[in-house]
């Protein structure tokens, strides 16, 4: 309780809520309409992901809500379950699962995600919030803020509507995309941030600000004039009308539980790539128990079903504009929460006012620090493999614009590599030891498993007629019955190929076996089987 009360860097906190709200409102207003719900069930689940995950959250710069990731499995179960008061059913029971996979420590798998993929799918969704902010920067407002999905429902996609967006070229738009941009990067400047001042004032904020301004100036200036549907829509709020309750009667519904269990397990993966990625952003460095966070996630899916709201996950997006902006505990990610309460009940004329163009640059730049040139150089430099889970990761997300799929080929990348280092190269064999009578000495690791299989067969395989091998397993602790085939049906045939061998630290039929000793010397340096 006592980290998200705490109000020590609230001077930090209260602006970094300030812009995280004014990225996640736009953000959850457009992924419900690209979800086909309801306006204010983005609303909700952006609310319940700020207060009630963000309190019960081990993460203290992690931010939830509703998740373009999981807005096709939104628009399938709507249509499939036939009502929006069924799917919010899945929506509770989607929790109450994340719940019980808390229980059962399932958070651990967020731990075995390779470093190079984590950055890689960071760098891909900058490059994903780019790529869809462009169009809106020019005033090309065909498609929702925060649709992030390649597909688009005007029966284009990502890289398509590029092509297009100058057919709806509007030049107010683009001064203020470039004049918002240009004073945010001016905000970053030591001049600005040595000032008393001015340091707590957020640039995203002076930037929603002055496009506000401008598109009002620009309403008398024929040429700069922006139409309506260039800035934000949203309809007042009318009391308990905003919420939808679940239809419970359809509990036993197989359907429900199959929508339930696939928001759960989509929505828990991302969470779990969500959180590693966010840990590595903070500049504290400080770590999210994934365990907890699948309770937090839960509570937080059933609250929000409850109230009618969409599923929700940790997001990137707004977790780095809370980092970005010098966020440091979890009272920023509560802070936002509230205030996209208080801006749908009381502030709609204002939010009406907010052109689309203004929050495209803040985008713009979150997308850019997330997918920066110098993180593409440092992954280069840390080696050729690392580069290439990387820039896989980041490509495939790009030109899919689809997280899972993009993370799961880096990590068939990553494993693709880890099975052929065990095949190539299953220990240091040196060909000048590879001579009649020259003995060789193979030292099993503690823990040898099938992904060892195929190297351990074909150096064995390798092995000169006459040669002398000895195969040691007496640090073994566990080794595959796979690999212990391998030396059984090695030791059956050596005679025919005329090979001697010595076998140490084996048990039953591979127990202990000394031979003759030769005149040539034993290897000063034993090899190893990782």
């Amino acid at each position: 309780m006592k980290s998200f009360l705490s109000l020590t860097h609230w001077k930090q906190d209260v602006p970094a809520s300030i812009v995280v709200f004014l990225v996640a409102l736009p953000l959850c207003l457009g992924i419900a309409l690209a979800s086909n719900a309801p306006p204010m069930a983005g609303i909700i689940a952006g609310v319940v992901g700020g207060i009630v995950v963000g309190a019960l959250s081990g993460s203290t710069v992690g931010v939830s809500g509703p998740a373009a990731g999981l807005t096709a499995i939104v628009i399938v179960g709507i249509q499939s379950l036939g009502s929006f008061e069924a799917f919010l059913l899945a929506v509770v029971l989607a929790g109450a699962i994340q719940i019980l996979l808390g229980a059962l420590r399932a958070g651990i798998i967020a731990y075995y995600f390779p470093s190079a993929v984590i950055k890689g799918m960071l760098a891909g969704i900058g490059v994903i919030i780019m790529l869809k902010q462009i169009p809106h920067a020019v005033g090309y407002d065909r498609v929702p803020m925060g649709d992030e999905s390649f597909d688009q429902p005007d029966r284009e996609n990502t890289f398509s509507e590029l092509s297009h967006m100058m057919e709806s070229f509007t030049p107010g738009a683009l001064i203020i995309t470039a004049v918002c941009l240009l004073l945010m990067i001016l905000w970053e400047r030591p001049a600005i941030q040595r000032n008393a001042w001015l340091r707590y004032v957020p640039g995203p904020l002076v930037a929603v600000v002055v496009g506000i301004v401008l598109a009002s100036i620009f309403n008398g200036i024929p040429a700069l004039f922006i139409a309506a549907e260039h800035f934000v829509a949203f309809d007042d709020v009318r009391g308990l009308d905003a919420f939808t309750l679940p239809d419970l009667g359809r509990w036993n519904d197989r359907l429900v539980w199959t929508t339930a269990l696939t928001i759960a397990l989509v929505a828990s993966i991302e969470t779990l790539l969500c959180v590693e990625a966010t840990d590595k952003l903070d500049p504290h460095k400080r770590t999210t128990p994934a365990n907890r966070e699948l309770y937090a996630q839960g509570i937080g899916n059933m609250v929000s079903g409850m109230l009618g709201g969409l599923p929700l996950t940790q997001v990137v997006v707004r977790s780095s504009a809370n980092i970005q902006s010098g966020g440091r505990t979890k009272l920023s990610t509560m802070l936002h929460g509230l205030l996209i309460a208080i801006a749908v009940v009381s502030l709609a004329p204002l939010l009406r006012s907010i052109p689309f163009a203004s929050l495209a640059a803040v985008l713009l730049l979150v997308g850019y620090k997330l997918a920066k040139p110098s993180l593409f150089v440092s992954m280069w430099k840390a080696g050729r493999i690392q580069f290439i889970q990387f820039a896989v990761t980041v490509g495939f997300m790009a030109v899919t614009n689809d997280l899972l799929r993009g993370v799961a080929l880096g990590l068939a990348v990553a494993f693709v590599h880890i099975l052929w280092k065990n095949y190539k190269v299953p220990f240091h064999f040196h060909k000048a030891r590879q001579k009649p009578g020259l003995p060789i000495y193979i030292e099993l690791s503690e823990d040898v498993t099938f992904l060892n299989k195929a190297g351990i067969k074909r150096a064995l395989s390798e092995l000169a007629e006459g040669s002398r091998v000895v195969i040691d397993a007496t640090r073994t602790v566990d080794l595959d019955p796979d690999v212990l085939e391998i030396i059984t049906d090695f030791t059956q045939v050596a005679a025919e190929r005329n090979i001697r061998y010595e076998l140490l630290g084996f048990k039953g039929e591979l127990a202990p076996r000394t031979i003759i000793p030769t005149k040539e010397p034993w290897p000063s340096r034993p090899t190893r089987v990782q």
